[in-house]
């Protein structure tokens, strides 16, 4: 199946790999641009290109066949490819779909194989375990194939090889298929879930709503928005008088620092290093000599939304 066609069946439920966003426990993709994904609204979300070289997930695709292979290696499993996308079979639960990594061949302490890869700062997810994202992930796999249990195979920071076992947990299912089905509700309702305050939700809102019109909308008979509001100018001046602080606290220890490159302290260091120099293009100089190449290769850069508040 073209990468493509797994997308387009994706659309039609809910997949492992979504598990997590639908759940609201994602810290990479809110509930809202899942649903934006789901229904059809994602023509203007920053979408990953899998060819990119400095993506992790290209790294991670890439990867996948030899974590599967030192697995094996590792635990004497035999692994089987598998290319489809599974649905539940209780019609009830249709919009359940799974597309596993890999199945665990003649074992019947484990069945399913996940296989994952982690960089330097994705590493530190995996200090305490499975992050509890990729357990969900794992539980709905379970889930839909009726499965007893999956090991995890991750390589942390391209030479470390772990392997943990993931037992299904009929609790934890049930709260997730409880928690999938309100968010599948949301798609078949075409009503967007709210917004978490992450970077992803920012990102689907702009996508969602990317021109005003113009209008005015009158909400100062709505107490509740009223007390948002008032709450988000009560932060953003506590943010500021945060910011002032940590700059003075930050100047006070480098001008003690003078040319120092690192100070050392009871609880931690800290280091202040110049950067390399690097060479950059002067556009403005060369424009100024080539004027016609703001023709020939200018682009347009859309815009995008501003919020502001005044008092």
């Amino acid at each position: 199946m073209s990468r493509e066609d797994w997308l387009k069946v994706r659309k039609q439920g809910i997949g492992a790999s979504d598990a997590a966003a639908a759940c609201g426990i994602s810290p990479y993709q809110s509930q809202l641009e899942l649903w934006m994904i789901k229904t059809g609204r994602d023509q203007d979300l920053p979408k990953v290109d899998p060819g990119d070289m400095t993506s992790p997930m290209y790294w991670g695709n890439v990867l996948e066949p030899i974590v599967a292979e030192h697995y094996s290696r590792k635990t004497g499993n035999k692994v089987r490819r598998i290319n489809a996308v599974l649905q539940h079979p209780d019609p009830d639960k249709a919009w359940m779909l799974a597309n596993l990594d890999y199945t665990v061949v003649g074992n019947d302490e484990v069945q399913i194989l996940e296989c994952k890869t982690a960089g330097e700062f994705g590493s530190r997810l995996w200090r305490d375990g499975v992050p509890e994202y990729i357990q969900c992930q794992v539980q709905h796999q379970l889930a839909v194939t009726g499965k007893q249990a999956a090991d995890v195979s991750v390589l942390l920071c391209g030479q470390d090889l772990q392997v943990f076992r993931i037992d299904r947990d009929e609790e934890v299912i049930s709260r997730l298929i409880e928690l999938e089905r309100q968010f599948w509700h949301y798609v078949e309702t075409d009503i967007p879930p709210p917004a978490d305050g992450s970077d992803s939700a920012g990102r689907a809102l702009q996508a969602l709503y990317p021109r005003d019109a113009g209008t005015v909308m009158d909400l100062s008979e709505d107490l509740s928005l009223c007390g948002d509001f008032d709450e988000l100018i009560d932060i953003r001046e506590k943010l500021s008088r945060l910011e002032q602080r940590e700059s003075a606290l930050k100047q006070r220890i480098q001008e003690t620092m003078g040319d120092a490159s690192k100070a050392v302290f009871a609880s931690g260091e800290a280091s202040w290093k110049r950067s390399q120099d690097s060479t950059v293009l002067d556009t403005k100089k060369l424009l100024q000599a080539h004027p016609e190449l703001l023709n020939e290769y200018s682009t347009i850069r859309a815009g995008s939304r501003r919020f502001l508040i005044r008092t």
